[in-house]
């Protein structure tokens, strides 16, 4: 079927069940970012595919609500598909609710799959259009029965990792866990993110691209802790090193049993942004519903010792690979031959030559020339260009290791720059220097961090419209909460080990695009009579080029930094290099 018969079939049967308004958000029982490929239903639907948007679909109209990193993007792809982008003013609000309080009469039924929605946005719809008359369902799959040859769920094995890897027990890590559910007086505890359960479990898998992740669920009280997992995927090593943590293995669908079959007089904290609307409305009525942030979540962000050094050592090697894939690109690029695929191709594997490797992080935005001005975009062979021996490439890419998890952007000069590149790219660029030397007290929250990045952009009336940064995994997701780094005003802390991207940009539509990304940790700096304060160390290992740089645009510090930079890099590599990528990363890493 075409997207356009797609939709044909949805608005049947939305009138066979007196349906007005069906909501399909981007998302699966555990709303993740990232999608197994049974789940991609925006993608399905609409061609879509972005990872962030929500489809609404009438009778008269069909739409796809996303935000500013994917304006572009969307409306290239929903063009003949009867869809038509509809451009969200904040990201991620749920814009779409007022749509329908606008263009729908009261009486009017709006219907989702609450196997896609969060408790979050369930509420948020029921909330709101509820009290004005709305009809709601939350249990409308529309599209299991039009769907043919649907992906089936995925059945790859899940492994354990051990203490040495993550320095932290699983024991350990489920006591901290239970303590925090005694503050909070829950009895027991849903974990349906998949990261986070990843992480409590000390468990991992390949049933989503580029995330390290199992589908499942986990239940834990102070009497039991149960995984509920697809059968097959762990083998009995596995099954018997769980049991020895007093952790129960159970088919994946029975959570619903077990959920169903609790006790009134039981207390459940469950994340409302992390767990659906399905899972949440098969507690019986009368259990005591807690929702709060999972414990693990904030836990996962700060990393211990063990994963920060394993992480520097994930920087080696992600180091070593990018060396060598922009001392090709270099050599490579008169050959009229390499294109955006390509190189994202060949970057791809060099990675996997380096020890350790799993999968790429995420997939890899090569973006040359007015494609690289698109934040989030993604070549495909009707848009991919062939590199010239001139304008700018933008390469934001990472790497899925045993011992870490990493995302870098660089642009490089592919020849004839301009100097309006070239004061962008260095302004970009002080905005990232001026982020990673940040010195702040304890208590400080993101969107402080944020606004100094900004500061040299906003200074000449720049600006970009993403945030600074986002929280990274240790051999998890390449985007974690909760804390981040943008304008909202998020109420969580920077604290001591925090692993975060500093990623600011500029994007010229139709001309260019410039993002220099490095993660940091946090850490403890210093205690005076004023406070504790606190700074960053940057972890991301890869030369900063300074052909694009404006000198004159800088300042001294600014250009120390860059300098210091360089040449720790080159000295973090170097032995690691042959004789001639040595020689060739210590000519990029020149002082200015």
């Amino acid at each position: 079927m075409t997207h356009s018969e797609k939709l044909q079939a949805i608005r049947s049967l939305m009138k066979e069940q007196n349906i007005d308004a069906y909501i399909i958000p981007s998302s699966d029982p555990h709303i993740s970012e990232y999608l197994p490929d049974h789940y991609k239903c925006i993608e399905w639907t609409s061609g879509f595919t972005g990872s962030a948007g929500t489809l609404m679909i009438t009778q008269e109209f069909a739409g796809l609500w996303t935000d500013s990193r994917y304006f572009v993007q969307a409306k290239e792809q929903l063009q003949g598909t009867g869809f038509e982008l509809v451009k969200l003013k904040v990201q991620h609000a749920p814009e779409y609710v007022q749509w329908v309080s606008e263009n729908l009469p009261a009486g009017a039924k709006v219907a989702f799959d609450g196997n896609l929605a969060s408790l979050l946005v369930a509420n948020t719809i029921k909330n709101t259009l509820a009290p004005l008359g709305y009809a709601i369902d939350g249990h409308a799959d529309l599209l299991g029965p039009i769907w043919e040859n649907r992906p089936s769920l995925p059945v790859n094995p899940a492994y354990t990792l051990d203490v040495y890897t993550t320095g932290q027990s699983t024991i350990d890590k489920l006591n901290a866990i239970k303590a925090q559910l005694k503050a909070k007086r829950a009895d027991a505890h849903l974990i349906s993110s998949l990261d986070d359960l990843a992480w409590a479990l000390n468990v991992r898998g390949t049933d989503v691209p580029c995330n390290p992740v199992v589908l499942g669920f986990a239940y834990i009280s102070d009497s039991e802790t149960i995984l509920y997992i697809t059968e097959g995927k762990l083998n009995e090593e596995a099954i018997a090193e769980f049991n020895s943590f007093g952790v129960e293995i159970k088919p994946y669908e029975e959570v619903y049993t077990k959920l169903k079959g609790l006790a009134t007089d039981t207390s459940i904290l469950v994340d409302p942004k992390r767990t659906c609307f399905a899972v949440y409305d098969s507690i019986p009525e009368g259990v005591k519903i807690i929702e709060d942030m999972n414990p693990s979540t904030m836990l996962k962000a700060i990393k211990n010792n063990v994963e920060i050094g394993h992480t520097r050592n994930a920087m080696i090697n992600d180091g070593v690979a990018l060396t060598k894939f922009f001392k090709w690109l270099e050599e490579n690029v008169d050959s009229g031959e390499l294109s955006e695929i390509s190189v994202a191709d060949h970057l791809a594997s060099l990675r996997a030559e380096q020890p350790g490797f799993k999968d790429i992080s995420f997939g890899s935005i090569v973006g040359y020339k007015a494609h690289g001005a698109l934040p989030h975009y993604s070549a495909t062979p009707e848009s991919n260009s062939l590199l010239e021996q001139n304008g700018l490439l933008l390469v934001d890419s990472g790497g899925q290791y045993e011992t870490g998890t990493t995302d870098i952007t660089r642009v490089v000069s592919l020849g004839n720059i301009t100097q309006a590149e070239k004061d962008d790219y260095t302004y970009v660029l002080k905005g990232t220097i001026e982020g990673s030397m940040a010195i702040y007290p304890k208590g400080t929250r993101g969107y402080q961090i944020d606004a100094i990045t900004r500061r040299p952009m906003w200074q000449t009336l720049r600006n970009y419209g993403h945030g600074t940064g986002h929280g990274v995994g240790f051999c998890l997701n390449v985007h974690e909460g909760p804390h981040v780094f943008n304008g909202t005003a998020t109420d969580i802390a920077i604290e001591t080990g925090m692993i975060t991207s500093i990623e600011p940009g500029l994007y010229k539509e139709g001309e260019y695009g410039i993002r220099i990304e490095n993660l940091v940790v946090s850490k403890d700096l210093e205690s005076t009579q004023y406070g504790d304060f606190m700074d960053f160390e940057t972890l991301t290992i890869c030369y900063i080029d300074t052909d694009l740089v404006e000198k004159s645009i800088l300042d001294q510090v600014h250009i120390d930094w860059l300098n210091n930079y360089n040449e720790w890099t080159y000295n973090q590599l170097e032995s690691k290099l042959s004789d001639e990528e040595k020689s060739w990363l210590r000519n990029k890493t020149k002082a200015i």
